[in-house]
């Protein structure tokens, strides 16, 4: 999402002015349009489970791992402890009671003995878009590339996988939420993907590995006609939250889209690990594009660290070190992220967010796929009461505006970001 500098300064303007009449804000929301949304925070209100794990307040946003195991009190002290606050799926093995005791929640694939209130969701599926396709075939009971899972395996039949699947589940009032990946993305028409974001859930995601999958460059030039160069970007993140999005809004039901980012090498024959760094860009991508949530892969099968948890594991201290910081900034930021944004177009090069919060606006930036690095110049305008300087959060420093209310600063790198706060309205 992109804005204009003039738009930009009059989103700001109309705010100052709201602000120095001495009234509240809300014609802010009149005058422009609002990027539509499911709610926030409110949209979990209609799931018991989920409202009564603190999903409805404006604090909390997910941040989760996939597939974890939980045994021990040091398991969860290691996971809370780097930011993590949701587990999507457990091993067999994990026991639920000590992620209701530490007050963390759960989204599992099947009850496990003993769950209870942690469990908010259930897991229907994951990535029936690929190995099943989108049909109504006969479906084997097959998960996987291993063995077939349509009969005969000509036929496509990822959406009888999913009611399957789904009609498995207790019959609750927990939420229910599926991952998808390439067959959402780019291998299925749009009308063939929307038919799995839009029929199962409550909540949905797609995994793409950009920086490490071996396989996506080259399938991006022929499904995406895209230059192999365009490939292992942090943007790419947000285009894959941004596909999903499209998909949802097909129907007059918008759901949550939740982020999965690699941590580590997921997968051996993939040869290459996302670095720290990469991984901070691929999530701020995500959120930019509206991600309601961030969930983790963390296992790793790289030689360097061949793990079930990069986060817990020695060999995944600096990883670990990187994550932590990031989960912090979420944690901080989550009444922000968790208001609406407003709709806006281009500034040439930069994927932006705009929102507010408590007297002020937040501007998210980070370069789009394929733009150079280097300065780039935002426009406010003069009268703010904070217009001589633009605070820019993490990073201890505050950029000076020219007298015609412009600030400028520069990118380095294709996964980097800045996150700005302006204040609205007078001292």
């Amino acid at each position: 999402m992109r804005l204009p500098p003039l738009l930009l300064s009059a989103v700001l303007a109309l705010s100052a002015c709201t602000a120095s009449a001495g009234t509240d804000l809300a014609p802010l929301e009149a005058q422009l349009e609002p990027v539509p949304w499911e709610g926030g925070p409110g949209y979990y209100e209609r799931f018991p489970a989920a409202a009564k794990a603190g999903w409805t307040k404006p604090s909390f946003f997910p941040v989760g791992v996939w597939y974890a195991s939980v045994r021990t009190q040091a398991d969860v002290d290691q996971d809370q402890a780097a930011g993590i606050n949701t587990y999507v799926e457990l091993t067999g093995d994990s026991d639920p009671r000590l992620v209701r005791r530490n007050r963390m929640s759960a989204l599992l694939g099947r009850p496990l003995p003993g769950h209870g209130e942690e469990t908010v969701g259930w897991l229907v599926g994951t990535e029936a878009d690929m190995w099943g396709g989108p049909g109504e075939g006969r479906w084997t009971g097959g998960t996987s590339f291993d063995r077939p899972a349509c009969v005969p395996r000509s036929d496509r039949c990822g959406y009888t996988a999913m009611k399957t699947l789904a009609d498995r589940l207790p019959d609750d009032d927990r939420m229910r939420y599926a991952t998808f990946g390439k067959g959402v993305m780019y291998w299925h028409s749009s009308e063939q993907a929307a038919a799995f974001v839009n029929d199962y859930t409550d909540a949905v995601s797609t995994s793409l590995y950009w920086y490490t999958d071996h396989a996506a460059c080259d399938e991006v030039e022929r499904f995406m006609h895209l230059l192999a160069s365009q490939c292992r970007l942090a943007a790419n993140y947000g285009a894959t939250i941004a596909r999903q999005r499209a998909l949802d809004e097909r129907d007059d039901r918008l759901q949550p889209i939740y982020a999965i980012v690699e941590l580590g090498q997921p997968r051996a024959e993939d040869g290459r690990a996302i670095t720290p760094e990469q991984v901070s860009g691929a999530v701020m991508s995500s959120l930019i594009h509206e991600a309601r949530g961030v969930v983790y892969l963390d296992h790793s099968a790289g030689r360097a660290c061949r793990t079930l948890s990069l986060l817990r594991a020695p060999c995944g201290a600096r990883m670990r070190a990187a994550v932590t910081a990031l989960n912090r900034r979420i944690r901080d930021l989550a009444p922000v992220l968790n208001t609406q944004s407003y709709r806006y177009g281009d500034v040439r090069g930069v994927d932006t967010m705009l929102k507010r919060h408590d007297g002020h606006a937040y501007l998210f930036a980070m370069p789009e796929r394929g733009a150079s690095m280097g300065p780039r110049t935002f426009t406010i305008p003069a009268n703010l009461s904070t217009a001589r300087e633009v605070e820019v959060l993490f990073e201890d420093r505050k950029l000076s505006l020219g007298a015609d209310g412009r600030f400028t600063d520069s990118f380095d790198s294709e996964g980097a970001y800045h996150i700005y706060k302006i204040r609205l309205g007078e001292a």
